[in-house]
């Protein structure tokens, strides 16, 4: 089921308390989340916001929560209470299968792909990479995506700082791209 929780769990952990000197797994840098957020422009019909909506769903295996705008802003046709967005937050079983499908399916399938950014980290240790499209997903089937669409994914960490972080995906399997300073 989730081989990347088996796998961080049995290889990950230990390996990082060896080579990091931890004195307490606690200290050693997990996932906490994965946020999936799709925002999609105000002029979109809403038949194609919905279809957009359903791909989101199908690619994460739960159900998007709809994000609303806040306020009305007349240049960008915007009215408070408008369709913007979607998000879905992943936690336990679905992130580690969502992240395993992301590194051994989706990734590899990107055309020209030489790695993820190592500089898309913040302060605190989480990683944010976007998409160009949803149709590099499996699970979607391009013939009937009525538009093209991408996402943001923000994968959020324990880790106190980028390096921990970064090392902690590394040895999860994340593909970061060769560059100066690469370990």
């Amino acid at each position: 089921m989730a081989r990347l929780r088996d796998k961080y769990y049995q290889e990950v952990l230990p390996g990082l308390v060896k080579a990091r000197g931890y004195a307490n797994v606690m200290q050693v840098p997990r996932m906490l989340k994965i946020v999936v957020n799709m925002g999609v422009n105000s002029t979109v019909e809403k038949d194609v916001f919905k279809s957009l909506t359903d791909d989101l769903a199908r690619i994460t295996g739960q159900r998007p929560q709809i994000r609303k705008a806040r306020k009305s802003i007349s240049n960008f046709k915007l009215r408070e209470g408008m369709s913007v967005g979607a998000r879905v937050t992943l936690r336990g079983r679905r992130m580690y299968e969502f992240f395993d499908r992301l590194v051994s399916t989706v990734l590899p399938r990107l055309r020209d792909f030489r790695g993820l950014s190592r500089s898309s980290f913040d302060r605190m240790g989480n990683y944010t990479f976007g998409l160009t499209e949803q149709t590099i997903f499996p699970e979607i089937d391009a013939d009937s995506v009525k538009k093209a669409h991408g996402m943001d994914i923000t994968i959020v960490t324990t880790g106190r700082n980028a390096d921990e972080a970064r090392e902690m995906l590394r040895a999860m399997g994340m593909p970061f791209a060769a560059g100066p300073g690469a370990k």
